[in-house]
């Protein structure tokens, strides 16, 4: 029987499951495909990676929509210690990089440590024990030692709801829910929102297509994509000397890094627009009132600026129309506008991204930690986590791409491994100290996250103009992480024990 696999969860005796495992990492997507790699480097097998789906691949295994492909370069894309050499272009595309997740699985043997469609519905902390509960879906229960999350904010698609939805004869579905099996081709396409997954889907179905009318809410800023491939030469050189690859990928790490520079400084930010601006009414062949009605009214870099060479273009075809006017309801056969005019729609494209507040994609699984807390009654207010990792009251529970971790400028994945890297210090620490667990302390959290909000006041983030998915609903911005990247890597790289307490508890018990 292999050590890393819960045996009542796989047929095994009730005796066998009252093992307890040192750790559970929920979500099998970058992040705990990354954490699992690095706790099999650092030689510990004893865990049990959870996936609520029937395959490993998160945000890349749902969507799968025309067109959808990552704006961070391929190389930066990836994990440093599971370099891929053979990238077919600059930025890749869904298909690409969702087999790179699925080879590296399987490079690293992943798939003994996986359990699908093991959805997570509760997590309790036991403090005479110092273990953590796990329940799940079908009724398996779990006990271990560390708790990782690592399910991602970009999960939950947001459904809108809009008067008469219901009405709707038509086809509808979410961009991160594409229909493959309905057939595009002649059809009256309505699709709503204009953000990143609009962004790349729009012009591939726009061709096909009778009529596409695209409802803007709020427009973005889309600013020129890197199309080039990598040659032979190219594939070859990164292959056989790993650091011309090295290099390669340095530089594209740096040349992010400097994109935040203008972040602090919304001055600067507003007149680097301008050339994007231009862009824009070039891509739109000059036409001046077209072009006013595709450019934000806000500081670029407030909502994630996007890539694309094919957006823009798409509107200046005859069978798309932009439109402005909010949806008013839907009928059987349409749309209605405030302006009271009707489209007729045979499918309807829902590209309104995410719940990316954990308040609310959250809010049905109870997580309690010290003296019966629950963490959504602690986040009231805001998620907050001391370096997006750590929560005071929730022992030996981490996450990955926590409260203010989130980028805007530079590769998520490079944050992954460095939470993945201080979640490993944090645990040897507890076994250094011969602690059973260890608790950040509240007021270094507290501190932390004030420090994090002072630093985002005066960036475009917070003071751009406008409304964005960084934001919670009273303007809070518990997204995004106010700073360089290489900062937060070099204050992650060992934990500082002074913030948390260690705890030995006198007499465990196991419930």
């Amino acid at each position: 029987m292999n050590a890393s696999v819960n045996p009542k969860m796989n047929g095994g005796s009730s005796s066998d499951a009252l093992r307890v495992l040192e750790m559970v990492i929920i979500g099998a997507g970058f992040g705990g495909l990354g954490m699992a790699i690095r706790m099999l480097q650092e030689g510990r097998k004893d865990f049990l990676l959870l996936e609520k789906a029937d395959d490993v691949g998160g945000t890349w295994r749902e969507n799968s929509y025309p067109g959808a492909a990552c704006d961070v370069q391929s190389h930066m894309y990836s994990f440093s210690f599971a370099p891929k050499t053979d990238w077919s272009k600059r930025y890749a595309e869904r298909p690409e990089i969702y087999n790179y997740i699925q080879e590296t699985t399987e490079k690293f043997g992943l798939r003994q440590y996986l359990k699908f469609n093991a959805e997570v519905v509760g997590a309790q902390f036991d403090e005479q024990g110092a273990l953590w509960t796990l329940n799940l879906k079908d009724g398996s229960v779990l006990k271990t030692r560390f708790v990782v999350l690592a399910s991602g904010p970009l999960h939950v698609p947001q459904i809108p709801n809009y008067k008469g939805m219901e009405k709707f004869k038509g086809k509808i579905f979410h961009s991160a829910q594409w229909d493959h099996s309905y057939d595009l081709t002649g059809k009256k396409v309505a699709s709503i929102g204009t953000g990143g997954s609009a962004i790349q889907y729009i012009p591939e179905i726009a061709p096909k297509v009778q009529q596409l009318d695209v409802y803007q809410r709020t427009p973005a800023w889309v600013i020129p994509r890197d199309e080039r491939k990598y040659g032979n030469f190219d594939k070859t050189l990164f292959e056989k000397v790993p650091f011309a690859r090295q290099i390669h990928r340095a530089r594209l790490y740096w040349s992010n890094e400097s994109r935040v520079m203008p972040i602090f400084h919304p001055k600067i930010m507003e007149t680097a627009q301008k050339a994007i601006e231009l862009f824009i009414r070039y891509q739109v062949k000059g036409d001046k009132a077209l072009a006013k009605k595709l450019t934000p009214n806000y500081v670029m870099g407030c909502k994630r600026i996007l890539i694309s060479n094919k957006y823009y273009p798409t509107f200046i075809r005859k069978n798309v129309d932009l439109i402005l006017d909010s949806i008013q309801e839907f009928t059987e056969t349409g749309i209605i506008t405030k302006d009271g005019t009707h489209r007729e729609a045979d499918c309807v494209v829902l590209g309104t991204g995410f719940i990316v507040d954990p308040r609310i994609y959250m809010k049905d699984f109870p997580c309690t930690g010290l003296n019966g807390r629950e963490l959504m009654n602690d986040w009231k207010d805001g998620a907050e986590a001391y370096y997006g990792i750590s929560v005071a009251g929730y022992p030996n529970l981490f996450q990955l791409v926590g409260p203010n971790t989130a980028l805007g400028h530079n590769s998520i994945i490079f944050m992954i491994e460095a939470q993945a890297n201080y979640i490993l210090d944090a645990i040897k620490t507890v076994e250094k100290k011969k602690a059973d667990y260890l608790d950040v302390k509240p007021d270094v959290q507290a501190e932390f996250n004030d420090n994090v909000q002072k630093k985002l006041k005066g960036t475009v983030w917070q003071n751009g103009g406008c409304v964005s998915w960084y934001q919670q609903a009273d303007g809070k911005n518990f997204t995004i992480w106010p700073g360089y990247t290489w900062r937060y890597w070099l204050e992650t790289r060992k934990i500082k024990p002074s913030a948390y307490n260690f705890v030995k508890v006198k007499a465990k018990q196991v419930a």
